[in-house]
């Protein structure tokens, strides 16, 4: 079912690049997008294609990844309904950093380039959320090195899960939280940055710690037990 233009604007603003904007603001923005939509598997661009447009997610989940010289793909974030992807190389004229795939079936509003720049060009507002909303990528893609680099498979793990009960609104006053992980334990391998198999082994260490108790794709997760594991303070 197509995505309303209400329904688009009111999507647009709970987004950190278009969030600050006026209704009226948004309303033009999403007057100036198109819709899309990719079949499960679908190769939405890769890495190295010219950036000629910025998506913003109406169904389905998207995968953004690097693959190696070796042929190892990393998975670095999934962006899902609500969530704008594809900005970097729009805004720089760039090449695209990454590929993006689509999981499952996926719908997505389309900004073109020279739309973006003329709305940056005219919003005080939309830059300054632009620029907030790069630091914030660069902080995140630290992070995340850094995880890969110097922390096991189940502090990743519990440091993911954590993240997912905050960006589910949970968790800021509860000793306990249940999320949705609707993704494949490859898919989070990609994400985690390991093997299928260790994730599922890290996944059952937590469960045995009683940090996490799996049904489906819900996971009841004990903070405390969480902040422990991935060693957040």
């Amino acid at each position: 079912m197509a995505t309303s233009q209400t329904g688009i604007v009111e999507m647009l603003g709970r987004t950190a690049l278009f969030g600050q904007m006026t209704e009226a603001e948004r309303a033009t923005v999403a007057k100036q997008m198109r819709p899309a939509q990719f079949d499960a598997g679908q190769l939405i661009f890769a890495r190295g294609d010219p950036g000629v447009d910025v998506h913003l997610v109406t169904e389905g989940r998207v995968r953004l990844s690097v693959l190696s010289n070796e042929g190892r793909e990393l998975s670095f974030n999934h962006a899902g309904p609500g969530i704008v992807f594809g900005e970097i190389a729009a805004l720089d004229g760039g090449k695209r950093t990454a590929d993006a795939t689509a999981v499952g079936a996926v719908k997505t509003m389309v900004l073109t380039q020279n739309a973006m720049r003329s709305l940056i060009a005219g919003s005080p507002t939309l830059a300054a959320a632009t620029i907030r909303m790069l630091c914030a990528r660069l902080r995140e893609a630290d992070l995340q090195l850094e995880a890969v680099a110097l922390h096991s498979i189940e502090v990743r793990l519990a440091r993911f899960l954590l993240a997912q009960v905050a960006a589910q609104g949970q968790g800021k006053a509860s000793a306990r939280a249940t999320i949705q992980v609707d993704m494949s334990q490859s898919e989070l391998a990609l994400l985690l940055g390991a093997s299928r198999p260790k994730v599922n082994a890290a996944l059952a260490m937590l469960e045995a710690e009683g940090a996490i108790t799996r049904r489906d794709t819900e996971i009841d997760c004990v903070l405390e037990s969480l902040r422990r594991l991935g060693e957040v303070e």
